[in-house]
């Protein structure tokens, strides 16, 4: 496990509803349980305070860490994927991103990777595809992501308006963008670590489990269903294969954090602090997490 991927995950979930900034030594003590001492959780902070996602404040001999402005937009548009209920529906148009003139090997890589995280497929070297997103949003994404001179290289196209001739059928264009078999068993194995946690929890309706354990539970349930959804297009349902496990884990995900959320907000609420000594309040930004009205049923046991 990764401790800057697992920070990362402990600051969308935990820390930017409470404002977004923390003090170092609260994030110490937090995470230190799940293995990592404090000079890799010190070592982790600092890249990522140099890939710009975090900003040092310093109060005295003590210093807050700080979602930067872009980093704050990307861990929200994270979070719409994390805690949303389904995929958008599809307006049956893809989305092209071709790529026109020469940019480097390094160039080409940073933007293979920032597409990526934005959910597109590639066909090649030369053009990206997605069913879904706003072209717009996916450029203004790649210019806060400091990859504003590459815009200039890319062509957005919307296949439908542009009366773009895809000789493909939909299913063939989706098995070439992207590898679901690999994705589909990743979600297996994901169901297949938390359903029994949650099978256990709803057999005794009585267990309770402490503070810590709820919230150390929660962080690594998020973490890794978070690095599934980094890796998922978000593709309509009328695209993805019968009988898709990434609804189980969804479905999974979205119960068993209900069930820890409660218990694990005492732990931080006791626990997470600025380093002027005060307790971060959460925001109420009225858009609760796994919302209750989710449409999709319970899972059977």
């Amino acid at each position: 496990m990764r401790a800057g991927s697992l920070i990362m995950s402990f600051f969308g979930d935990a820390v930017l509803p409470r404002g977004g900034r923390i003090w170092l030594g609260s994030l110490i003590q937090l995470l230190q349980p799940l293995g990592l001492n404090e000079r890799l959780i010190r070592t982790s902070v600092y890249r990522l305070s140099k890939e710009q996602w975090l900003h040092a404040d310093s109060h005295g001999r003590r210093a807050d860490y700080v979602l930067t402005d872009s980093g704050r937009r990307r861990f929200e548009e994270a979070s719409r994927h994390i805690y949303s209920s389904h995929a958008p529906i599809w307006d049956r148009r893809w989305r092209l991103i071709l790529l026109v003139g020469e940019l480097d090997t390094r160039q080409r890589e940073h933007l293979h990777q920032a597409l990526k995280w934005q959910g597109f497929g590639s066909l090649g070297n030369e053009c990206f595809v997605h069913p879904s997103t706003q072209l717009e949003a996916a450029c203004d994404t790649l210019v806060a992501d400091g990859l504003g001179d590459l815009v200039g290289h890319l062509l957005p196209l919307l296949a439908a308006d542009a009366h773009i001739a895809l000789t493909a059928s939909d299913a063939d264009l989706v098995s070439r963008a992207w590898n679901l078999d690999r994705l589909a068993e990743s979600y297996t194995a994901f169901v297949s670590d938390y359903l029994p946690i949650l099978a256990e929890l709803r057999r005794d309706r009585h267990t309770l489990l402490e503070p810590e354990e709820s919230f150390l539970l929660r962080i690594l349930l998020i973490h890794d269903y978070r690095r599934l959804l980094l890796r998922d297009p978000e593709l309509p349902e009328v695209l993805l294969p019968t009988d898709w496990p990434g609804q189980t884990a969804r479905m999974v995900c979205r119960e068993l954090y209900r069930r820890l959320a409660e218990p694990s907000e005492r732990h931080l609420d006791i626990h997470m602090r600025l380093a002027d000594g005060s307790i971060p309040q959460k925001l109420n930004d009225g858009t609760p997490r796994f919302p209750s009205d989710d449409p999709l049923m319970a899972i059977s046991l």
